[in-house]
């Protein structure tokens, strides 16, 4: 079994992630296989709950009220819409929904009520619930667990260092705030970043370091690639390289061992073959239905048949425990 460690630097990252790629590909592949079923893929499916509006000013985000990019904005939905969406995604495959809001923080007010008891309804439907609502406070993580929520996406988006780039209407000590309540509460993390916003590989690397240098590792680290939206400020930045998505995606596997490396945006640009290559490197989960949000994402049908081709299979949901008795993920055995 593989050591976790919580001490790497960034001249060890770099090393890692500049091994020539087959055999970091090797290498990536042998730890996947040490830790875990390597075949077995935890699939989610994730619904806006509301969308636009959004105060903040993240340059990838067609969300955000200051650009001009046609997405319409939505109140936050029915209860019965999402339980709908729910069934519709664990018909086809996902084991957990992911609700998202565009909201710049939670607030204690009855559209958070809303989402408390999509929560617990999505919770009855035996599926994982995760949620990304901008930033929470302790009180605001504590309520989400007590309804049953078994996940929070918080990502970074990139380095510490290029955040101000990226983002300026809230600092990167503000996404690790909420990373941090939402351990207290208890609630398992899901945090990563995005790729393509025009960061170096020194960046790459750093947000890596924060990642795997946290007192426990998320269990969940999603690798986006920017998928550019007119009207946004990144709406011309070119198109991420696989290879770029394969080294992120091996570096983040040999570095968090007991991860769960969810392979994200952008799959509608990769060919069922790059995937392949994605999976193999040490991705172990996707997220599927035809939507992130508001871009364009692969159909259930689609990843089944590839699923089927490549012979994977779909995680079941609480594999480690329910919402209530989740298992932490022990850091000296397998996830």
């Amino acid at each position: 079994m593989t050591e976790v460690r919580h001490d790497w630097t960034k001249e060890e990252i770099s090393e890692i992630y500049h091994t020539p790629l087959l055999d970091l590909i090797y290498k990536a592949a042998t730890i996947h296989r040490e830790n875990k079923d390597y075949s077995e893929v935890q699939i989610s499916s994730l619904i806006s709950v509301k969308t636009g509006g959004c105060p903040e000013d993240c340059a990838y985000c067609p969300q955000a009220a200051r650009f001009q990019t046609g997405v319409n904005v939505h109140a936050i939905l029915p209860k019965n819409e999402v339980v709908a969406a729910a069934q519709k995604a664990k018909a086809g495959g996902a084991s957990r929904l992911c609700m998202g809001a565009a909201w710049r923080e939670v607030r204690d007010n009855r559209d958070f009520d809303k989402v408390i008891e999509m929560v617990k309804a999505v919770n009855e439907l035996d599926m994982e619930v995760c949620c990304t609502l901008g930033m929470l406070n302790e009180q605001q993580a504590q309520r989400l667990a007590d309804a049953g929520l078994y996940a929070y996406n918080h990502n970074l988006d990139t380095s510490e260092e290029d955040y101000k780039r990226i983002i300026t209407t809230r600092t990167y000590d503000d996404r690790l705030n909420t990373i941090e309540n939402v351990r207290k509460a208890k609630i398992t993390v899901c945090s990563g970043g995005i790729i393509g916003l025009g960061e170096t590989v020194e960046d790459r690397i750093s947000m890596l370091k924060t990642l795997s240098n946290m007192a426990k590792h998320p269990e969940s680290v999603p690798v986006n690639a920017l998928v550019p939206v007119q009207g946004t400020p990144l709406a011309d930045q070119p198109r991420v390289s696989v290879w770029d998505m394969v080294r992120m995606i091996a570096t983040a596997r040999i570095i968090m061992p007991r991860t769960q490396v969810r392979l994200s945006a952008g799959r509608t640009e990769m060919s069922t073959v790059e995937q392949a290559l994605c999976f193999m490197a040490g991705a172990s989960s996707i997220f599927a239905g035809e939507k992130l949000l508001t871009t364009p994402n692969p159909s259930f049908d689609e990843d089944m048949a590839m699923f089927e081709l490549l012979g994977l299979t779909p995680r079941k949901a609480f594999k480690n425990g329910r919402p209530n008795q989740v298992k932490e993920v022990e850091e000296t055995t397998a996830y």
